[in-house]
């Protein structure tokens, strides 16, 4: 938390939304209209599935996401999927924002976008020629990401084709879940989305909180350390972690609370949308 952190002896580990809203959100509970919540898709909002393919958002989400868009000044989806993957399988919600492919959508645009999707195509064909049975070779426009979940004594033959593609391509390579992911090498992911938000809402908000369960996550949550009014006082920040048996520690390390998994995220920002309802309205 922001100005306090997650080192603080305040810190929540383990919130349990079906009782209070933790003592952390309050403040936000308390000033919907000039907060802002910064959202992970996979693993936050949706189950962790065995096919990536398979994940849907949890049920009631989007009526949730429109609900807490209704009450908070802003309400962000920023995920690794394609927006308009998030817009399919989520409504899209009424004044909801969503950011794909950690902001490589909003970045890429015009020539620069045709040739790195050109580029990429290119490696989703070799992936795909050459991938062992049970790799998922997920093409997502600007990136793609090979998933070894199902097939996990492949997890060196992804490493090793993706690390050879990186190479070949000028491409970088980020770790998630079971899977590596190729991208174009811009210094854009979660955070600089999240800072970009932000700017554009300087002045109208006080605090702000980031959802997230993946190693994709953690810009996202350093990005919230560096947000300030406009007299350079820094916003009241909350960072949780959606954590399960397979999460990476960094990310619960990194929360200021953590909650169980999508379950867990997804209820928490029920309690939040219910203790805000009723407190000064979006204007």
């Amino acid at each position: 938390m922001t100005p306090a952190g997650p080192a603080d002896a305040d810190r929540t580990d383990d919130a349990d939304p079906d009782t209070l809203l933790p003592d952390a959100l309050a403040p936000l509970a308390a000033a919907p209209a000039r907060t802002a919540l910064f959202l992970d898709f996979d693993g936050t909002l949706a189950a962790i599935v065995a096919d990536p393919r398979d994940a849907r958002p949890l049920p009631g989400v989007p009526t949730l996401l429109s609900d807490l868009a209704q009450e908070f000044e802003l309400v962000a989806v920023i995920s690794g999927r394609p927006t308009s993957f998030l817009a399919d399988v989520l409504g899209p919600p009424l004044g909801v924002t969503l950011a794909g492919l950690y902001g490589l959508e909003r970045a890429l645009q015009g020539p620069e976008h045709d040739a790195w999707a050109e580029v990429i195509d290119g490696v989703v064909r070799e992936a795909e020629s050459t991938a062992p049975s049970g790799v998922y070779v997920e093409p997502k426009g600007l990136t793609v990401t090979l998933h070894w979940r199902q097939a996990p004594e492949q997890k060196e033959w992804v490493v090793s084709f993706a690390e050879r593609a990186a190479a070949d391509h000028n491409l970088l390579v980020h770790q998630g879940r079971h899977e590596r992911e190729l991208r174009p090498p811009l210094d854009v992911d979660k955070g600089t989305v999240v800072r970009s938000l932000a700017a554009a809402l300087r002045g109208r908000v006080d605090n702000a909180a980031a959802f997230g369960d993946d190693i994709g996550d953690l810009p996202a949550f350093e990005a919230l350390t560096h947000l300030t009014k406009p007299d350079g006082s820094p916003l009241y920040t909350v960072r949780v972690a959606a954590v399960d048996t397979e999460s990476p520690r960094q990310v619960a390390d990194a929360a200021d609370l953590t909650v169980a998994g999508a379950t867990g995220a997804v209820a928490l920002l029920a309690a939040l949308k219910d203790a805000a309802h009723g407190a000064a309205p979006k204007t």
